[in-house]
């Protein structure tokens, strides 16, 4: 019988970006596939899009917060519950191995698992465990990261830095098609610009309030969220793009430098392309802080320049620019020299390794 493996991972879409890069590696290789995840977060519409035919199975989840309200009373019963229901379904599917990516949804699912001895993996994105990682961390098996200070942090004798699990189809990109694409024919060089969501207003804005310098010395893709289009500023060598889904390959392929949050898996995708970047992380008030965490790694070994959304606004957003522009090759001689990251080849070895 062919072996079973179970993932895991919700909340956001970094929760679910390594599980969509391994899946097509475990199938592959003649695996059965079963996902649990909740029944309203966004992993659910991202894994019944992209892989339709592989069962998704819903369950309940609280959320764990840090601050005071009355749903914190409410919540742990529904954990409860959802640890039930996924230990219905684990022992029905009889998976071999449990890969968790984390989020509110990954704790029922990861207690589960050792309540009925199923080989739990995790894996930590961030340099500092979310809360979510950090209550799993007892019931795991392995724990893998992607920043090699994280360990510090963790059991020495269960975590190993595995590096960021990037997804094969981004070393698949053609820079003509993306060309193509943009209508970008110019020699300028092209900056992409991931502003994302309603939380990149400050950044969308100094791209606009910057634009038409910026312009004499890029091509621009700007991804500024949805919604976030403004008809306005349509001009030569400027396209904006509410979000790039399939066909991001190609336009990075084309990108010679980047500006984007300082998500985990975003950011280590652009260092696998070898890509200078500018990181403009969340603020602390935004977020946890893990962004900023984030940025300043990869400052401190090379791989980028970076500007708090504190210090963010016209003037320091064009310096930074221009700082990058300066250090291109610099930052790309720092990226070669890294430490090379584990291919999904290594962690499927990895997990074939650990499966039951």
């Amino acid at each position: 019988m062919n072996k079973h493996i179970l993932f895991t991972g919700g909340g956001s879409a970094g929760h679910v970006t390594v599980n969509t890069a391994l899946i097509p590696h475990f199938e592959k290789e003649g695996w059965r596939i079963t996902y649990i995840g909740s029944e309203e977060g966004i992993e659910k519409e991202i894994i019944t899009d992209q892989f339709p035919h592989v069962p998704y199975k819903s369950i309940s989840s609280g959320k764990l917060r840090r601050y005071f309200s009355w749903k914190n009373f409410t919540d742990p019963f529904r954990v409860m519950k959802g640890v039930m229901e996924a230990l219905s379904v684990i022992r029905k599917t009889k998976p071999d191995i449990i890969f968790s990516k984390g989020g509110f949804v990954s704790v029922p699912v990861v207690m589960a698992a050792k309540m009925a001895k199923v080989p739990v993996a995790i894996h930590e994105s961030d340099v500092t465990p979310g809360l979510a990682n950090k209550l799993a961390v007892p019931f795991a098996t392995k724990i893998f990261t992607t920043f090699p200070e994280t360990v510090k942090t963790l059991p020495a004798e269960k975590s190993l830095c595995a590096g960021a699990i990037i997804r094969e189809e981004l070393f698949k990109g053609d820079a003509s098609e993306g060309k193509r694409l943009s209508g970008f024919y110019d020699e300028k060089p092209v900056l992409m610009i991931m502003g994302g969501s309603l939380g990149a207003r400050k950044i969308n804005e100094a791209v606009r309030a910057n634009l038409e310098e910026l312009s004499s010395n890029f091509q621009i893709i700007h991804i500024c969220g949805k919604g976030n289009i403004e008809e306005q500023y349509k001009q030569k060598g400027y396209r904006q793009y509410e979000f790039i889904k399939a066909d991001l390959p190609h336009y990075l392929a084309m990108t010679d430098y980047v500006i984007s949050r300082a998500g985990s898996n975003s950011i280590f995708e652009f260092l696998a392309l070898k890509k200078p970047m500018l990181l403009i992380p969340l603020s602390r008030e935004a977020s946890r802080g893990d962004q900023i965490l984030n940025a300043n790694s990869f400052v401190k070994h090379g791989y980028a320049l970076s500007l708090e959304e504190e210090e963010l606004n016209e003037e320091s957003f064009l310096t930074k620019v221009k700082e990058l522009q300066t250090n291109r090759d610099t930052i790309i001689s720092s990226m070669e020299k890294g430490e090379k990251a584990y291919t999904i080849q290594d962690m499927y070895e990895e997990l074939s390794s650990m499966a039951r």
